[in-house]
């Protein structure tokens, strides 16, 4: 029998779904496949767009994972949070490598259809704006892009008012009998963690005792290695810019590659990462 004579109804497949739910009926592929619609003639603009909301999608999966795992670490429950947050770091393994695809595309084929994007840029994703502040890089002057839109103005002023994922680590360490400064965990959650050398010390505990510390360790090891794929997820993203479009301003108005290389300076976990320095 050749491939072609095989016919998987004879095993018990389903093949009639004209009363039933299909594959393409519960990811609803019509709407997801439906979804691409370039402005130009050009072949590459397929790849641009393909590219950009699969990005979303994941950020999508990443603020549900990421959300769950500030909710668990604030009920105490340690470990499912941390094999969420060991997902967020295959998430971000994913969006790493889809920079590699991007990347085949040259700067003479962007420029094809680059002015169809008019100001449109990723600077306005507003899924990536929540992760940075679930996170707790809460520069509210990123709400600004977002102020036509009031339902999204009012899903980020609700995140900035609620604890950030470190924050809610920082109160799990301290009633696990890690002394914490009462001015880290009483500090306006609506602000940017700033460093702390009382947690520096605090953590200082863990790392020269993990045996004995060895939730918070790992936890904090979770977040390090998380912190670890997102840096070169944002270092992707400054060297496929620089590669398409060199030193051009972006189609936002930010600086292109200058804007995203300061956000390489951003450090989620300041403490997490100094202490190595002093161990």
């Amino acid at each position: 029998m050749t491939s072609s004579d095989y016919d998987p109804a004879k095993e018990g497949a389903e093949t009639d779904f004209t009363q039933r739910m299909s594959y393409g009926d519960y990811l609803a592929l019509d709407a997801i496949l439906g979804a691409q619609h370039p402005l130009s003639e050009a072949h590459d603009e397929m790849l641009f767009i393909i590219q950009h909301q699969t990005t979303e999608l994941w950020m999508r999966l990443a603020i549900h994972e990421l959300s769950a795992a500030r909710r668990a670490i604030a009920r105490d429950e340690v470990s499912p949070a941390m094999k969420m947050l060991a997902r967020m770091s295959r998430i971000f393994e994913q969006l790493n490598n889809a920079w590699d695809v991007l990347r085949t595309m040259t700067p003479s084929e962007y420029t094809r259809f680059r002015s169809q994007l008019g100001q449109s840029s990723g600077f306005q994703s507003r899924q990536y704006r929540l992760i940075e502040f679930l996170l707790g890089n809460r520069n509210h002057a990123m709400l600004k892009p977002h102020a036509h839109d009031l339902e999204t103005t009012r899903l980020l002023e609700a995140e900035l008012a609620t604890p950030s994922l470190y924050d809610e680590v920082l109160r799990l360490a301290d009633r696990n009998g890690l002394k914490m400064p009462a001015t880290v965990l009483a500090r306006d959650v609506r602000e940017t963690h700033s460093f702390s050398e009382g947690v520096l010390q605090a953590w200082r505990i863990v790392y020269e005792a993990p045996e004995t510390h060895w939730m918070l360790y790992e936890l904090a090891e979770k977040l390090v290695d998380f912190e670890d794929y997102f840096r070169r997820w944002r270092f992707n993203h400054v060297t496929t810019v620089e590669r398409v479009i060199g030193f051009k301003r972006g189609t936002g108005g930010t600086g292109g590659v200058s804007y995203l290389k300061r956000m390489l300076e951003v450090e989620l976990f300041p403490e997490l990462w100094r202490v190595r320095t002093i161990l």
